[in-house]
C-alpha cells in the first residue's frame, strides 16, 4: 500500500518512477503507531535517526498515511 502511495503521487505530476529511498518507514522496528506515525518519523528524519534521509531548508515534503477504516491521510510542507 505505502509503494502504491508513492507510485500514484508521482504519476499524479508526471515524475516518472520513483525511487523506493524516498519514503523512509519504521514499521519494521517500530510498529504501526497509529496517528504518531508522522511526527515519529517527521522527528526521526529532523535529528538524523534515519539513514540516506534529511531535511534542509526549503524541501517540501508530502505526509501521507492509510489508517484503519481505510483513513487516508496527507500534508504538504515546506521545511
Amino acid at each position: 500500500m505505502n509503494v502504491a502511495l508513492l507510485e500514484r503521487l508521482f504519476q499524479l505530476y508526471d515524475y516518472g518512477r520513483p525511487d523506493r529511498a524516498l519514503m523512509p518507514m519504521t514499521i519494521g522496528w517500530l510498529g504501526n503507531s497509529s496517528v504518531a506515525t508522522l511526527p515519529t518519523l517527521l522527528d526521526l528524519v529532523y535529528r538524523g535517526q534515519l539513514t540516506n534521509q534529511r531535511l534542509v531548508a526549503g524541501d517540501t515534503i508530502v505526509l501521507a498515511s492509510v489508517g484503519a477504516g481505510m483513513n487516508i491521510n496527507a500534508l504538504v510542507y515546506r521545511f
